[in-house]
């Protein structure tokens, strides 16, 4: 198979991946966006990236998050990370990754992200990124499987691929970025009609209070004799 047709091939499969990923997302008013799969090479340091998007500005108050650590789906999870009100994003003791994690996001631009360093076999697993931002009541979650290599394999000409590629993400992002914000004006004008509602209501119930209590106070005329 010549290398021409591989890099078509690759970017095909970019295009069928890119529209599945928006098919199964739904874009929910919380959306976690996170790599399915990192590569890692043994001893390096690498960015494990975890970002949300919401309707809501984050709220030191309200907000919680939390990095958790599991070897397999089966396993419990190991809690490494998660955020303080007065500290911001703080790391956990923990027997396996002792000092080697530490928070490299930015909590004004929803960036969640870590990064991993003197990366070991023993780390390979799965990594679940936990997002809760009041007032909204899904509570978003990433799963990132890491993969912990010996070497890497031998770089190839993917230049096609690559443009492909950043094409479609750069257009699928903007379709999700389109797609967020009209689900977060329907539901901001969802609660507005909701409030006209029960604006009229109570005014209904008002006008009503006022007729029978007028009613209390007419006194009947007396009959002609």
């Amino acid at each position: 198979m010549s290398s021409r047709t591989q890099e078509r091939r690759s970017g095909v499969q970019l295009v069928s991946a890119a529209l599945l990923l928006l098919s199964l997302s739904g874009v929910s008013s919380m959306d976690v966006l996170i790599p399915n799969n990192i590569n890692a090479l043994n001893g390096t340091t690498i960015k494990i990236p975890c970002t949300f998007t919401s309707c809501y500005k984050m709220d030191v108050s309200r907000f919680a998050m939390n990095w958790t650590y599991q070897e397999t789906l089966n396993d419990t999870e190991d809690m490494f990370m998660t955020f303080n009100k007065k500290r911001g994003m703080v790391p956990l003791l923990s027997d396996r990754f002792g000092d080697r994690v530490m928070f490299a996001g930015n909590l004004d631009k929803n960036d969640l992200s870590i990064t991993l360093s003197n990366v070991q076999i023993e780390d390979e697993g799965i990594y679940n990124c936990y997002v809760r931002n009041p007032p909204d009541r899904i509570q978003g979650h990433g799963v990132i499987q890491l993969i912990v290599v010996t070497e890497l394999p031998p770089p190839r000409d993917s230049t096609i691929a690559v443009a492909i590629g950043a094409s479609v993400g750069g257009a699928l992002a903007l379709l999700i970025l389109s797609m967020v914000v009209v689900k977060c004006l329907r539901r901001h004008r969802k609660q507005e009609l909701i409030s006209e509602e029960k604006t009229e209501e109570e005014g209904k119930l008002e006008a009503e209070g006022v007729a029978e209590e007028g009613t209390k106070h007419v006194h009947p005329l007396p009959e002609d004799l």
